[in-house]
């Protein structure tokens, strides 16, 4: 069946310790549903502007990503331009402009209003709410948010919180989200708010599972090049729903494995700049690296 994804589809122009990349592609969107089409078939909601060259429209198609959602709007195509210092957990950003993004009211197409999983990445809770009103019988429900909404518009978000099963966001947001410094406080908090699954993401120190079941660490694969960790959390969001939506089974056990293939999928990403690893990215890497992530947390009962 697949899954339905809304979000942004952006330009990013990224500066690194390591280089830097301008009017690449990216958007919330885009990272999560290349990296979930690895796992599954993936329905993209978003919009573009005139400028959006159709080379990219050829990659996602070539992902088997439906882009029949993907609206064309007069004017220009979101861009976001930051910076990361050799702290790469954290980026600084010197320009957004949302164009076309900033009058997106989304309109699911009659075909995308059957998806029984549903992700709503980081946009307007208000919007967020109104796809989900256009899904008929969603059986799983995740969503993402930042800073922003958090601070600016916290009565919409918790409202939308009430209506989804998961909710995926950093440390920072989840300390000021529940106004608890201690993340296990700050969890139960948040849980208490709507979603029964939080998933903690804590750039290289890995991510925080809570559940009904009690608590999963995950930790983040060691690797020896660092060079974009722009998307890395959208990447893990798709490699975890992504696996979920292929399965269609949302027990405990199948969240934790499909904590790791998150991780895995994230750990690619960085390793260049935009989408590259990603579009060059073998199913078979992904197993390996899967094999390599249990190994690294295994250990015997002696």
């Amino acid at each position: 069946m697949g899954m339905l994804v809304v979000g942004s589809v952006a330009f990013d122009s990224v500066e690194t310790p390591f280089g830097k990349v301008d009017d690449v592609l990216g958007g919330s969107a885009t990272y999560f549903s290349t990296s979930a089409s690895y796992f599954t078939n993936v329905a993209l909601v978003a919009v573009i502007g005139e400028d959006f060259p159709e080379k990219h429209i050829t990659f996602l198609k070539s992902r088997n990503i439906d882009v029949s959602g993907l609206e064309r709007a007069s004017g220009n195509t979101f861009r976001w331009k930051g910076r990361y210092t050799y702290e790469l957990n954290e980026a600084h950003t010197l320009e957004t402009h949302l164009n076309v993004f900033q009058s997106f009211k989304p309109v699911l197409p009659e075909s995308h209003r059957d998806y029984e999983v549903v992700f709503l990445a980081n946009i307007d809770p208000d919007l967020q709410r109104e796809v989900l009103a256009q899904v008929k019988k969603p059986k799983l429900v995740a969503c993402d948010t930042m800073n922003f909404w958090i601070q600016g518009k916290r009565d919409s978000l918790v409202e939308t919180l009430e209506l989804v099963d998961i909710l995926i966001i950093n440390d920072g947001e989840a300390r000021q989200l529940s106004g608890e410094p201690n993340l296990v406080k700050a969890a139960a908090k948040i849980r208490a708010m709507g979603p029964k699954t939080l998933i903690i993401k804590r750039g290289e120190y890995g991510a925080l599972l809570f559940t009904n079941d009690g608590v999963f660490a995950a930790p983040a694969y060691p690797l020896e090049k660092v060079f974009d960790p722009t998307g890395a959390g959208d990447t893990f969001a798709g490699g975890f729903m992504g696996y979920l939506a292929n399965t269609m089974n949302f027990d405990d056990a199948s969240i934790r494995k499909a904590i790791i293939f998150g991780s895995v999928m994230a750990s690619f990403n960085v390793e260049d700049f935009s989408l590259n690893r990603l579009k060059s990215l073998d199913y078979s890497e992904i197993e390996d690296r899967y094999r390599e992530f249990r190994r690294l947390t295994h250990f015997d009962d002696i």
